[in-house]
């Protein structure tokens, strides 16, 4: 950039940075971030701790991402929303509840109201800490601050009740999801089928399994081998054919027969 009479700033200093993040040169993020500035006599800002702080928690380190939060709050600069999302998401992932709540409640000190990522990073987290009451409470506690759950939040939901085995609940929240104009995903049915089979609730799962495959979001036929096998052992054997063909006809490969 210098031959080019180009001030180096702390904006391309923090693109330097992104460009090691998103080639996964994590270990390069941190040492850029600790010898470059003085060098070079900028000062970092938040975007600049934000990135080493993902780049923590991307390979698991994350005390030091605490203590990165720690060193910003000491220089003087305040953490962004952007900075609680990524601690958010990175201790309810790794099962790191009691860390997470310490991060919300911090959030909430700072007056930082949190988006629909972080709400969705929580209710992830209270999935894994088997808090279901807390978790439809929190959905509750969205919707109050004006906040619209998306497809990941119901998502988080279903998975809940799905290894819970509350087959009521889970087809409830599935149907709240439609009613607020979200669309399943791949991972809906990649978590729902199996447990309506599992339910012999194959009305439902039969109706998914058409959706997924018509919208192209059958990741695994194996899905579709689960429901059919269903089908064809309640002997409901024109419906299982309906939806063998239905998965040829999108150019699935289907490595089974149902016979004539």
């Amino acid at each position: 950039m210098p031959q080019f009479n180009c001030e180096r700033t702390v904006r391309s200093f923090n693109t330097l940075l992104t460009a090691c993040f998103n080639s996964k040169k994590f270990d390069k993020v941190v040492e850029i971030f600790r010898e470059v500035p003085s060098k070079i006599l900028i000062e970092i800002d938040v975007v600049s701790y934000n990135i080493v702080i993902h780049a923590f928690c991307e390979v698991g380190s994350l005390d030091l991402a605490v203590s990165m939060f720690e060193e910003m709050e000491k220089n003087g600069i305040e953490p962004s929303l952007v900075t609680f999302d990524t601690l958010l998401e990175a201790f309810y992932k790794n099962g790191r509840h009691m860390d997470g709540e310490k991060i919300w409640a911090l959030m909430g000190s700072k007056n930082v109201d949190p988006n629909i990522r972080c709400y969705n990073s929580k209710l992830r987290g209270m999935v894994s800490d088997n808090s279901l009451s807390e978790e439809v409470e929190l959905n509750d506690e969205m919707r109050q601050k004006g906040i619209k759950p998306d497809v990941f939040s119901f998502n988080a939901l279903i998975k809940g009740f799905c290894e819970d085995k509350r087959l009521e609940e889970t087809k409830h929240w599935c149907n709240e999801l439609r009613k607020n104009d979200c669309n399943p995903d791949q991972v809906t049915h990649m978590k729902i089928v199996p447990f309506l089979g599992k339910e012999n609730d194959l009305d439902m799962a039969t109706e998914l399994c058409k959706e997924a495959i018509s919208h192209r979001l059958l990741s695994h036929v194996e899905l579709l081998k689960y429901v059919v096998d269903g089908l064809l052992k309640e002997g409901n054997i024109e419906e299982a054919k309906e939806l063998v063909e239905l998965g040829k006809s999108k150019k699935y490969q289907i490595d089974f027969s149902l016979g004539n």
